[in-house]
């Protein structure tokens, strides 16, 4: 059974914030691993520690998506859309501390 997918404003301005190309590949890579089983770890997929952005990441190349699943409602809530550098991630343009 398939997720409904929503971003919430924030991860649609980051979003954004990406050029075209890159747009793309994020939005093909939550299409193609959020759609279907977005509640299990994966090599893409990881359920992070306690933290006050969300639950879980996926990794699309160097962007980082964080989002939350809702089973009672088979739904993906996109948080935030960032992405890492080194070992620095950044999340609406300013380096953030998981």
């Amino acid at each position: 059974m398939a997720f409904d997918i929503e971003l919430t404003l924030e991860a649609f301005e980051d979003l954004r914030g990406f050029r075209k190309r890159e747009q793309i590949q994020i939005v093909a890579g939550i299409e193609v691993r959020l759609r279907h089983d977005s509640e299990l770890e994966t090599r893409h997929r990881k359920r992070l520690r306690p933290n006050q952005l969300c639950e879980w990441e996926l990794r699309v190349g160097p962007y980082r998506v964080f989002y939350d699943v809702d089973l009672e409602k088979r739904c993906v809530k996109v948080e935030a859309i960032g992405y890492k550098r080194g070992s620095r991630l950044y999340l609406h343009g300013e380096e953030y501390e998981l």
